[in-house]
């Protein structure tokens, strides 16, 4: 039965404040729980439609976590999706430690990407490339914001990340730095590179000069029409197609 305090509990996950206190996130959506379910991450609470639970039987059967069957409504009020006749799952959010990086690993970093849209989309773009990590600076968007969740449609569960000044990052690591800049130099004309880091910049302002000094080379994706500029998700989606391919 869903009570008054576990209805209390998922709605104040909606906000970063808890988010930050309880050490907890939800996800919501058939697809979204599914992946999470059969990810290395905890999962401590599932709230779940009948239609559901019929559907994933064989799913929910190796579960060992607090399970709690609703109507659709009732599923519905505790989201923030319009429409949910699935799922809603509460986990616990993975700790924010750095992780060691080798010579020929491709790295997304994010200087300040402030939308969650874009975050989720981002990290989304780097599942399918098979990037599995990606460094943020503090200012970025919340990985665990439900709206980047949403936008990643799963693939948050399949890649590492965390949180740290990113020039420290870069001078630990050791690898070249490849920034995205309107004035760099043309993916197109690259013939061969190697891997390493490809630092993406705020929607408005680009890479803070700050990062500036740490950059190996700068990059852009030339345009053929009258458009100032590309959509952040999109622009990494365009480099991290032309890195795999100088790559393979």
């Amino acid at each position: 039965m869903l009570s008054k305090n576990t209805v209390k509990f998922i709605k104040s996950l909606h906000q970063k404040k808890y988010r930050n206190e309880t050490g907890k996130f939800f996800v919501e959506g058939e697809k979204s729980v599914l992946e999470l379910l059969d990810s290395d991450y905890s999962v401590d609470l599932l709230v779940v439609t009948e239609e559901f639970a019929d559907r994933h039987f064989s799913v929910l059967k190796n579960y060992s976590g607090e399970l709690i069957e609703v109507t659709q409504n009732q599923l519905e009020q505790l989201g923030q999706f319009q429409s949910n006749n699935a799922a809603l799952a509460v986990a616990t959010c993975k700790s924010n430690q750095s992780f060691e990086v080798q010579e020929d690993e491709l790295i997304i970093a994010l200087a300040d990407v402030r939308d969650p849209g874009n975050l989720g989309t981002i990290i989304r773009i780097a599942d399918w490339y098979g990037i599995k990590k990606l460094v943020f600076s503090p200012n970025t968007a919340e990985f665990y914001n439900p709206k980047v969740l949403q936008a990643s449609m799963g693939s948050f569960t399949r890649v590492s990340f965390f949180y740290e000044d990113l020039a420290q990052v870069f001078n630990r690591w050791k690898l070249p730095v490849y920034g995205a800049y309107l004035g760099g130099k043309s993916i197109h004309s690259l013939v061969k590179t190697s891997p390493g880091v490809i630092l993406m910049g705020n929607e408005s302002h680009g890479i803070p000069e700050t990062l500036e000094s740490s950059v190996t080379q700068k990059i852009t994706i030339p345009g053929f029409g009258k458009a100032e500029s590309l959509n952040v998700a999109i622009a990494t989606a365009i480099l991290c197609d032309n890195f795999k391919r100088l790559l393979s």
